[in-house]
C-alpha cells in the first residue's frame, strides 16, 4: 500500500521565459526580460500573490531543530518576496489528529486537545522564538478546517472518486502511514524502525490509480514540478511502477474528523493534514477568503521523508475536488547528528534550538541552518560547528568588518561617512554579487545565497587591509585624503549592502547594522546596490553585532 503524498502543480499564468542575464537584470535593475527559450520559474513580479507553506509540524512532541529548518528557510524566502513586491503569504501550523496523538494523550491523562493544546502553543513560540514571521498558524483542530476538510472530501466523493472497501495490511502507528512489504527495512518501518501492525478494516478509498497519467505529465512539464532534481526522479519513477488505490479513512481511529456520510470512519490523519494548505485561505483573514488570491501557492516546502505524501496523493486530490496544483515543490534534506545519523531523541544525536538561542541568538541560528547544510541535501549539525560558524563567519568576517568600518570613520572623520565615490572594483564586485545573490534566491538556492555574499564580506576585508587607511590618514597628501575618503565610502557602503542582503536572514542583526552605520533600515531590492558615501553620522555605540562567545552549549 502507498505512503501517502501531495504534490504541487504549476499553471503558467506568471510563468517568465527567460535567460539567466534577463533574470539578473530583472531581479537588480527592474527591468523587464525579453522573450527567449528557456524557461525559469522566477519570484513573483511586484504585486502579485505569493503563498509559501511549511508542512504542519505533528503535535506527538515539542519542537525540534527539524523544524526550526524548515520554518527558518519559509520566512526567508518569504521576507525576500516581499521585499522584491509581493503579496507574501506564509503560513505554518501544526497537526494535531490521529492515532499517535490519541495514544499520547491517553498515556498521559489527558483528551487528546488538551494533549494538543500547550504543544501546538511551542510551535507557535518556536516560529516567533525564531523571528519568523509567518502570516497565520492553522491548527487541524480549528473547527473552520474540520469544516473545511469534510467539505473537500464531499467533492472527491460527487467527483465520483472515493468508494468503500476493506483494507488489509501493515500500519505504522509512530508515522501514521500504510505500508507494504517491499516499503519495510528487515520487516521494520524505514523511518522509526519499529514493527508495524497488521490491520484489516472497511474504508473509504480514494481512486489514486486513476491520476497516474496526469501526475506524470506534470512531472514532465516546465517549469520543474519537484525540485531538487533526484527528488523529482523518484517520484517519477514512483508512479510509473504503478499506482494503488489510497484509504483516506481509519475506522479504529476515533480521534480524528468525522467522514461526513458514515461518522464511523475517521478521516484518515495525513488527509486531514494536506488539506491545510487550502483550508487556511478561507479563514485567516476574518471575513476574507483568500483563496482565489492566493491558491495556487507558489512553494511548498517539505523534508523528504514525506515526499510521497506531498507529491503523489496531495495533487492527486486536489484534481479530484477541482482545484489546481502547486506550482512547485522544494524538498529539503535531513540534518543529521554528530554521528551521522538523522537527528532523533531516541539516538540522542539532537540538537535543540532552545539552548542555541539562549547562547547565540536566534539570527545566528538562522544563519547557521540556512549556511551549514546545502538546503536540498543532508548533512550534519552540531554545537561545535554551530561555535565555528559563529566565531570565524558571524564574529569575525561581518561583525569585526562593521566595527573596524564605523571605528575608522569616528577616528578619521570625526564620525561622518564622507561623501565619495566608492571604489569601481568594489562596485563591480558588489552589483554582481546582488544579481547572483538574487538569482539563486529566486530558485531557492538559499545556501548558495549566502555563499554569494560571503564572496563580498570577504573581498571587504581584504580591501581593508590592501588600503591600509590608517596609513591613508597620516598623510596630508590631496591624493591620499581623497582616496582615504573613498576607502570609508566604500566600506560603509559595502556593510550597507551587506545589510540589505542578508536582512532576510538575520532580521534583527541587520537593524543593529543599520543603526551602527546611521542609516535608516531600508532592505527593499531597490536599495540593493553601492551608491556614494551618505554623509550620515556613524553610531559607535551599537557594540559587536555578534559578541564572543565563551563555550559552546553541549
Amino acid at each position: 500500500m502507498l505512503l501517502l503524498g501531495g504534490v504541487l502543480k504549476a499553471t503558467h499564468d506568471t510563468q517568465i521565459t527567460c535567460d539567466l542575464a534577463n533574470v539578473i537584470q530583472w531581479c537588480t535593475l527592474g527591468v523587464r526580460p525579453r522573450a527567449c527559450t528557456t524557461k525559469l520559474h522566477l519570484m513573483p513580479r511586484p504585486g502579485e500573490p505569493f503563498q509559501i507553506t511549511t508542512p504542519i509540524y505533528y503535535v506527538n512532541g515539542d519542537p525540534h531543530m527539524g523544524h526550526a529548518y524548515t520554518t527558518v528557510a519559509a520566512d526567508v524566502a518569504a521576507r525576500h518576496a516581499r521585499r522584491c513586491g509581493a503579496e507574501a503569504f506564509f503560513l505554518t501550523g501544526t497537526d494535531e489528529h490521529g492515532a499517535k496523538v490519541a495514544q499520547a494523550a491517553a498515556e498521559a491523562g489527558l483528551t487528546p486537545k488538551q494533549f494538543a493544546d500547550p504543544i501546538a502553543e511551542r510551535f507557535r513560540g518556536l516560529a516567533r522564538d525564531m523571528h519568523a514571521r509567518n502570516d497565520f498558524f492553522i491548527r487541524t483542530t480549528d473547527p473552520e478546517h474540520e469544516a473545511f476538510v469534510q467539505a473537500f472530501v464531499e467533492r472527491m466523493r460527487a467527483a465520483g472518486d472515493l468508494y468503500e472497501s476493506t483494507y488489509s495490511g501493515l500500519y505504522c502507528t509512530a508515522c501514521e502511514a500504510f505500508y507494504s512489504e517491499a516499503d519495510l527495512i528487515d520487516g521494520l518501518c524505514p523511518q522509526h524502525g519499529t514493527k508495524p501492525t497488521y490491520t484489516e478494516e472497511r474504508n473509504t478509498f480514494f481512486r489514486l490509480s486513476a491520476y497516474a497519467d496526469r501526475l506524470l505529465e506534470r512531472y514532465a512539464a516546465s517549469p520543474p514540478f519537484v525540485l531538487p532534481p533526484v527528488r523529482l526522479n523518484e517520484v517519477r519513477s514512483f508512479v510509473e511502477g504503478g499506482l494503488e488505490d489510497v484509504s483516506i479513512t481509519r475506522e479504529a481511529v476515533k480521534w480524528g474528523i468525522p467522514l461526513p456520510w458514515d461518522t464511523s470512519q475517521a478521516i484518515y490523519v495525513w488527509i486531514d493534514a494536506l488539506i491545510n494548505y487550502t483550508s487556511a485561505l478561507t479563514y485567516a483573514r476574518p471575513g476574507v477568503d483568500l483563496s482565489d488570491l492566493l491558491w495556487p501557492a507558489r512553494w511548498q516546502l517539505l523534508g523528504k521523508d514525506i515526499l510521497r505524501f506531498h507529491a503523489v496523493i496531495w495533487p492527486a486530490m486536489l484534481l479530484s475536488a477541482g482545484y489546481e496544483m502547486p506550482r512547485q515543490l522544494f524538498i529539503h534534506g535531513m540534518l543529521l547528528g554528530h554521528d551521522g545519523f538523522r537527528m532523533s531523541k531516541t539516538r540522542g544525536n539532537g540538537m535543540d534550538p532552545y539552548p542555541v538561542i539562549e547562547a547565540y541568538g536566534a539570527d545566528a541560528l538562522r544563519y547557521y541552518l540556512m549556511r551549514e547544510v546545502s538546503f536540498g541535501q543532508d548533512g550534519p549539525i552540531g554545537y561545535a560547528s554551530m561555535h565555528q560558524r559563529y566565531h570565524g563567519e558571524l564574529a569575525n568576517d561581518l561583525g569585526n568588518l562593521v566595527n573596524r568600518s564605523v571605528a575608522m570613520v569616528v577616528r578619521y572623520r570625526d564620525g561622518v561617512v564622507p561623501k565619495a565615490q566608492v571604489d569601481g572594483e568594489i562596485e563591480a564586485l558588489a552589483a554582481r554579487v546582488t544579481a547572483e545573490f538574487g538569482a539563486r534566491l529566486e530558485q531557492l538556492d538559499l545556501t548558495g545565497a549566502l555563499e554569494q555574499v560571503w564572496e563580498l564580506v570577504r573581498a571587504l576585508n581584504r580591501f581593508v587591509e590592501e588600503r591600509a587607511p590608517w596609513t591613508l590618514a597620516k598623510s596630508d597628501d590631496p591624493a591620499a585624503v581623497a582616496r582615504l575618503d573613498s576607502t570609508l565610502a566604500t566600506l560603509c557602503e559595502g556593510c550597507r549592502l551587506l545589510g540589505v542582503l542578508l536582512a532576510p536572514y538575520l532580521p534583527e542583526r541587520v537593524e543593529r547594522l543599520f543603526a551602527a552605520l546611521g542609516e535608516p533600515v531600508e532592505i527593499g531590492w531597490e536599495h540593493a546596490q553601492l551608491r556614494a558615501g551618505s554623509g550620515r553620522h556613524v553610531d559607535p555605540t551599537i557594540g559587536p553585532l555578534f559578541p564572543r562567545i565563551d563555550q559552546a552549549p553541549a
